[in-house]
């Protein structure tokens, strides 16, 4: 009976000696939860390059936003109010980081403005340096442009215009567009004209061009593939490499609005 009386308590001690052993740390995460985590943006993600979006505007249908981030801690920044004017407001000058090394600061006083930097995003931020909320967030952020060797760096001939062949008779100068990757930068011949402009790769193969590009003003007798090629850059809205190498661009899901073959030499 004795033995029965003993044989309970020895079980009870037994079972909250092992439960004790199972909650205990290792030596290894105790180890581990003494280094605290110091993983931020500034030191964890590839954050410069170039960022840009249309953010909403109060007086226009919105604000064409390009911001790049420099390793060495400068920013440079351009704005365009669409419809309001032909010529963005620029700016340059240092960037700082918060002490979390979560968001920047660009630019002082009435000029500075605030963003979350994310994973290929910009996140621009209220006056109170939060998050913006509400039906119009989703527009209040930049993404970086990306690169594509596939379609960078290489001389692009039109072959095709909404749906028709561009012959060479046509036109008094072969259309061509390439894309520069190392300053982002779109040039070529519209038929007649030169052309230079900014444009930006984004994730998803979405293509954005300036809408203000640089145009030469020489005349030719026949300015209608001209005039429909530079529309059309303005238009787009993504790309795509078909398997037999031709490049379109497209805007949506509609048929291609031009198709281009690579020029032999330039690759």
């Amino acid at each position: 009976m004795r033995y029965k009386l003993l044989l309970g308590p020895l079980l009870l001690l037994s079972f909250a000696v092992g439960c004790a052993r199972d909650e205990a740390p290792t030596e290894h995460e105790a180890a581990n939860a003494a280094i605290p985590d110091t993983h931020n943006s500034q030191n964890s993600l590839d954050w410069a390059g170039s960022y840009s979006g249309v953010v909403p505007c109060a007086s226009c249908p919105g604000i064409e936003t390009l911001v790049t981030l420099h390793e060495n801690g400068t920013f440079n920044r351009s704005m365009l109010y669409i419809d309001e004017a032909s010529v963005p407001r620029t700016d340059s000058g240092a960037f700082t980081w918060n002490s979390a090394g979560s968001k920047v600061t660009l630019g002082e006083d009435a000029d500075a403005q605030r963003y979350q930097v994310g994973e290929n995003r910009l996140f621009q931020l209220d006056q109170n340096g939060g998050r913006i909320t509400g039906d119009l967030a989703g527009r209040y952020v930049l993404e970086k442009h990306l690169r594509d060797a596939a379609i960078e760096d290489l001389r692009w001939n039109l072959v095709e215009l909404r749906g028709r062949p561009v012959e060479p008779d046509q036109t008094a100068h072969k259309p061509v567009l390439t894309l520069h990757a190392e300053d982002s930068v779109a040039s070529g011949n519209a038929s007649c004209n030169t052309f230079s402009g900014r444009y930006a790769i984004k994730h998803g193969q979405r293509i954005r061009f300036e809408r203000n590009m640089a145009v030469t003003m020489m005349a030719c007798p026949d300015m209608s593939i001209e005039s429909a090629f530079l529309e059309l850059l303005q238009q787009v809205d993504n790309y795509a490499v078909g398997d037999d190498g031709m490049l379109s661009l497209n805007r949506a899901r509609m048929a291609p609005l031009a198709r281009f073959v690579a020029d032999e030499d330039s690759e």
